[in-house]
């Protein structure tokens, strides 16, 4: 049967069957130890290395292209395309990177400091999703083969971290197919790196069909230890049923995004095994708090420019209400939008109020809204766990206070450049950080968007105190006084409500019980540490 054909299948197999079916005890055929079928709620995006810095679209990277260093289930950094790296001892603003000998790109050609230089370049284009990462970056040189300078525009103690996403291009392969600038996602570009890749990866691209199936199989040129998958076939399935029904009908492996309302049922299932963790990822909502007017609201001004707003705004919010109903105990409520994987994070930025409706609707009359106000609510249905349902429970507790929002729920594909071409007036977005340090949602969500800055500053926040501050993290080599600018910038951020924080997501996956895979705090898993049993 075609994939086409099983979707269509499965997706006519009723919920009642599928609950009466979960007590049963399943008999699986033993999964090929070769093969591992691979499902989750969304396809990547593209497969252009550079073009979006996006949770599913770097994870099925990480499996084509690889980067310097990696970070490990723990968090600390370990060597991958980088065996060495250290500043230098004679010129603090440079990061120097000694490669890995004897690697080679898909296509057979040799790894080189020049690759690193033109994919420097590369991510550094104003298109990059990611040119954020490295702002701080002045350039980078090959010293020789396998030697690498990276230049800072001062002392960059952290830099490091930021490298867990960057990709390695091969230049060779990119000027030959006129690659050398990163695809224009949210233009709606089509290029050749969206379909086809050139990588020093585990696993070589062997066909792709966008939001169908892409299928990888084992590069067995690779520098690594052989892993026990050699294929790897990845299915975006949407329909939570549906993934669960692939799951437990055998046909799937592995299933990334578990439903929270499935968690339970498929813990006590015969055949399956469920394995939780938790998730370097905050959850929020924002808003437009710097146009004059707003373009979906009913009022001729920006009611999110008022404090008084923002604030009922906040007291409308009930965390635990969403968490205990929502997300059945699968998420942590927070009131900071940051997880405390974050250096930064506190208990104190993470304490929330408890909702008071009496309250934030008195504050939207002294705000100058006596009958309230209506506006669109953007919000993604395929991308985290239960994003409608939270933005739908939202939209309730927002109408308790004379806030009318019309959700508008679509697809990440079209939710995403809404927000990067700042185009919605309030929307529900998701955060994860990388480089586990604050000046990551700095850098993207809070400075103004400037240069290599603010490329997801959709609330349009615009504070120069808060900027200078902002910029001076990076170069900032003393780390009391680093940190007391990062909890500054925090307060800030808090006190002028410019993310509004729900939550940090809690991970569930489920394998066939002879697959073992550990849950990733990035929501990263790599196929290569897969185990059969």
């Amino acid at each position: 049967m075609s994939f086409g054909l099983m979707r269509s299948a499965l997706l006519r197999r009723t919920t009642a069957a599928l609950l009466a079916g979960a007590a049963l005890a399943l008999t699986f055929a033993p999964a090929e130890a070769k093969t591992l079928r691979w499902a989750r709620v969304g396809d990547a995006l593209t497969l252009d290395p550079h073009s979006q810095n996006e949770g599913p679209t770097s994870t099925l990277l990480h499996h084509i292209y690889e980067t310097l260093v990696v970070r490990a289930n723990d968090g600390t950094l370990l060597p991958s395309l980088a065996t060495e790296w250290s500043i230098h001892p004679e010129d603090p603003t440079i990061w120097v990177f000694k490669l890995r000998e004897g690697v080679k790109f898909h296509d057979g050609a040799d790894l080189t400091a020049e690759d690193v230089v033109f994919s420097m370049e590369r991510v550094r284009n104003p298109v990059s999703d990611f040119k954020g990462l490295h702002s701080g970056v002045v350039g980078a040189e090959a010293v020789d083969p396998l030697t690498v300078h990276i230049k800072m525009n001062g002392p960059s103690p952290l830099y490091v971290q930021n490298l867990t996403n960057f990709f390695i291009m091969d230049k060779g392969w990119g000027e030959a197919n006129n690659v050398q600038v990163p695809q224009d996602y949210k233009a709606g570009e089509e290029k050749f790196t969206a379909r086809n890749t050139n990588g020093t990866g585990p696993y070589k691209l062997v066909s792709r069909d966008p939001e169908v199936r892409t299928v990888l199989a084992l590069n067995e040129n690779h520098w690594d230890a052989k892993p026990q998958v050699t294929e790897i076939i990845y299915t975006p399935i949407k329909e939570a049923a549906t993934r669960v029904a692939a799951l437990l009908s055998g046909e799937v492996d592995f299933v990334q995004d578990v439903p929270v309302q499935d968690i339970s049922r498929l813990e006590s299932t015969s055949g399956v095994t469920v394995t939780t963790g938790p998730e370097n990822r905050s959850i929020f909502f924002a808003y437009d708090m710097g146009s004059d007017k707003l373009r979906s609201a009913n009022t001729p001004d920006n009611p999110f420019k008022k404090p008084q707003v923002r604030e009922a705004m906040a007291l409308a919010l009930d965390r635990d209400a969403i968490m205990k109903v929502v997300m059945r105990g699968q998420s942590l409520p927070s009131g900071v939008a940051m997880p405390p994987f974050v250096s930064g994070w506190s208990p104190e930025l993470d304490a929330y109020p408890a909702p008071d409706y009496d309250k934030a609707k008195a504050l939207i009359v002294e705000a100058g809204y006596p009958e309230g106000f209506s506006v669109d609510l953007n919000c993604p249905n395929d991308r985290y766990l239960n994003d409608e349902a939270i933005c739908q429970a939202y939209v309730g507790m927002l109408g308790r206070i004379g806030i009318k929002a019309n959700l508008v729920s679509q697809s990440r594909t079209l939710h995403f450049p809404l927000i990067q071409k700042r185009e919605t007036d309030f929307y529900l977005l998701g955060w994860g950080v990388p480089t586990f340090d604050s000046a990551y949602v700095f850098d993207f969500l809070i400075h103004s968007e400037e240069g290599s800055l603010g490329g997801w500053n959709a609330s349009r926040y615009n504070n120069p105190e808060v900027d200078a501050m902002i910029k001076s993290l990076a170069t900032e080599i003393d780390n009391e006084a680093r940190s007391a600018n990062v909890a500054k910038i925090w307060d800030k951020v808090q006190e002028d409500r410019v993310l509004l924080a729900v939550h940090n997501q809690l991970l569930a996956y489920a394998t066939r019980d002879n697959v073992q895979l550990a849950v990733h705090p990035e929501n990263q898993p790599k196929m290569t540490t897969v185990t059969f049993k």
